[in-house]
């Protein structure tokens, strides 16, 4: 039923996914890069703030404090503008380049190296009226707004939980100086806004499990599909059918004409079979006529017992001849003396001598 009524039961085939990445259509969840930011920015904040601090601080206090300017000319405000300049990128810099690689890092984690030109230029059906419409009332719309707002609500929960178990440390902090009380606001806030990310993390790592799901549902094929796609990259199964059929039959019908000449056939013993033939008058050295192994080695042995062939189990050398020799080709010197030897002995049971090639001119 499924297959008559065109229903996606098949799984994507490489090609499929190929062609479906190539489309831009990959598994990415938008908030798995700002949750992985969030959590890990924080914890950079909570680990090297002091540091990131002192010239911050040390910054403020020249410029809001010491000798006042009693001259700002332009090149007095250049130099004061570098100065500046500097000690913020040496204390900022590190950290926001921290930052650009854990968001390309997040990137390559979902979907790898993915370059698409076509996405970048501009698409004019963006900017359709009705389409923007649809889209903004689709059903994926709606998902994406109910997933907001259960964001929403878990956010809001976590941060109301981690205030309300920190609210006897809060109501300690009344009594606190200024520099304390700072300092232990920026330790609350920090550790609430760590606990919020992490629950951002959690959300974000489930959505991008369904959005893997979601991919894998959308690139699924019918089974026609998979036969079409099959028939375009390796040609019409019924024609390769026939195809391999007119080969096996090619290969079968010159058996059936070389095997009767041979004077033995040597076997693996039943894996590999190879008809071997020697005429001393024409021949400087025993020639393989027919070789093969599984079902043709079969037929051979089957051909060989119609015509009364020798059939001589010799494993070793049957493998080397199989390896080594091609068809019509003659038995390499390193095979004389065991092929020699099958041929004498066939000889011996035939009674007849074995034949001598003739001398060489």
């Amino acid at each position: 039923m499924a297959e008559q009524s065109g229903e996606r039961t098949q799984d994507a085939t490489p090609h499929r996914r190929k062609q479906a990445r190539e489309q831009g259509q990959v598994a990415r969840s938008q908030d798995l890069g700002s949750a992985v930011l969030l959590v890990c920015g924080i914890g950079a904040i909570m680990m090297l703030g002091p540091m990131l601090a002192s010239p911050m601080v040390a910054l403020m206090r020249d410029q809001l404090g010491g000798e006042a300017w009693l001259v700002m000319d332009h090149d007095m405000a250049v130099h004061q503008w570098w100065r500046i300049l500097a000690i913020v990128s040496w204390a900022l810099l590190p950290l926001l380049g921290l930052f650009a690689l854990l968001a390309f890092l997040s990137q390559l984690f979902q979907v790898g190296f993915l370059f698409l030109p076509d996405k970048v230029a501009p698409d004019l059906s963006r900017i359709n009226v009705l389409s923007g419409f649809r889209r903004l009332f689709s059903v994926t719309s709606a998902a994406r707004l109910g997933f907001g707002v259960f964001k929403v609500l878990i956010v809001g929960t976590v941060a109301g939980v981690s205030v309300y178990l920190d609210s006897e440390r809060i109501m300690e902090m009344i009594a606190l100086e200024l520099p304390q009380l700072t300092l232990e606001l920026i330790d609350i806030l920090l550790w609430t806004a760590l606990k919020v990310g992490a629950a951002l993390l959690i959300l974000a790592l489930l959505d991008y499990a369904f959005q893997r799901w979601k991919l894998e549902e959308d690139i699924k094929m019918t089974t026609q599909e998979v036969r079409e796609e099959m028939k375009n990259l390796q040609g019409d199964p019924q024609v390769a059918a026939r195809r391999r059929a007119v080969q096996r039959q090619l290969v079968l019908n010159r058996l059936a004409s070389a095997v009767p000449q041979a004077d033995v056939v040597v076997t693996n013993p039943t894996e590999l079979a190879v008809a071997i033939k020697y005429d001393a008058e024409s021949m400087l050295a025993p020639v393989v006529v027919a070789k093969g192994a599984g079902l043709i080695a079969q037929r051979i042995r089957r051909l060989a017992l119609e015509h009364g062939i020798p059939i001589m189990e010799r494993k070793p050398l049957a493998q080397a001849l199989y390896r080594e020799v091609d068809v019509n080709h003659p038995v390499p010197s390193q095979q004389f003396a065991a092929v020699a030897e099958v041929l004498a002995y066939v000889y011996q049971l035939q009674g007849k001598t074995l034949p001598t090639p003739p001398p060489a001119a």
